[in-house]
């Protein structure tokens, strides 16, 4: 048996014309090859659709059934096909989306708002992670993107990876100080100015960027001297308060009141906190290419 969407189409709308020359008319063909694709279906059924007389056309009871279900599979296969190219468009399916934390304070939750609001069928998930997690993450497929800041990952490694990475966000790292500090008291200040305060830093083997501060500090003409390391920003930020030293810090981190920490912009050459996306190159993944032109629309 070979039976075809096309002749369905046709007998459906035969059926609901009750008429082959108006069913042509509105499948824009003329009715011989209509006809002839009716009595093909009929064929490959062995029964008659319709009762045929010269003042009568109605559905048989076969017909009346066909009719009924005909209507049901078309209509589903034109959601299928509907769904299908909402996928194809990004508009449907799932985002998973690895973040470090420090990224929530700036502008990621807008961007994910903003992604929701034009993908509203396209479910996501935010896992907090570091450099390193999201790297192996990104890997073993765990994750569709990853964000995390400087410094970037040199080409060679993340083509090997199969991974590319994109700039998201620019950002300058900032200093944060007690409040109760004598330099709190300035707008700015130039990096070399903390060459004898306590360095408060993240976790020098959890990721590359804490490693690329202290090379910064080391270009500005100081070796810093680790007091200690933590595994969370706000870990560094409730030491700072305490008055337990400084720490450098992306600036959007200033947009949240800490108690007892001020956050000062560095005058002369500030350490980049920039923020980078890092997506697979290989997969064929719709809904990545739809957060990504939220990310980078035409023409930005």
């Amino acid at each position: 048996m070979s039976i075809d969407l096309k002749q369905l189409k046709y007998f459906l709308a035969v059926a609901e014309e009750k008429s082959f020359s108006r069913a042509a008319e509105r499948l824009h063909i003329s009715q011989p090859p209509l006809s002839q694709q009716i009595m093909k279906l009929e064929s490959e059924l062995g029964v008659r659709l319709f009762a045929r007389t010269t003042r009568s056309f109605e559905l048989t009871v076969a017909g009346k059934a066909l009719m009924h279900e005909a209507a049901d599979l078309l209509g589903r296969m034109r959601m299928t096909i509907d769904t299908i190219r909402q996928i194809d468009r990004g508009e449907v399916g799932r985002l998973r989306v690895g973040i470090v934390g420090s990224a929530m304070w700036g502008p990621i939750p807008g961007l994910l708002e903003q992604f929701q609001s034009q993908f509203p069928r396209v479910t996501w998930t935010i896992h907090e992670l570091g450099p390193n997690d999201q790297w192996d993450a990104l890997r073993g497929k765990q994750i569709d993107v990853g964000f995390w800041r400087e410094p970037k990952i040199d080409e060679d490694m993340l083509r090997n990876a199969g991974l590319r990475q994109e700039l998201a966000f620019r950002e300058d790292v900032c200093i944060a100080i007690n409040a109760q500090h004598p330099l709190a008291q300035q707008d700015a200040i130039e990096l070399i100015a903390i060459a004898d305060e306590p360095m408060l830093t993240l976790h020098l083997d959890q990721s590359a960027e804490p490693r690329y501060l202290i090379q910064c500090c080391v270009n500005a003409g100081f070796q810093p001297t680790i007091f200690q390391e933590a595994a969370e920003p706000q870990t560094l930020l409730a030491m700072v308060g305490a008055g337990l030293g400084v720490a450098l810090m992306p600036a959007t981190t200033s947009r949240i009141g800490w108690p007892g920490v001020r956050f000062l912009p560095v005058r002369t050459n500030p350490p980049s906190a920039n923020l980078y996306i890092t997506y697979p190159t290989q997969d064929d993944a719709p809904v990545v290419r739809a957060f990504l032109k939220i990310l980078h629309p035409a023409g930005e």
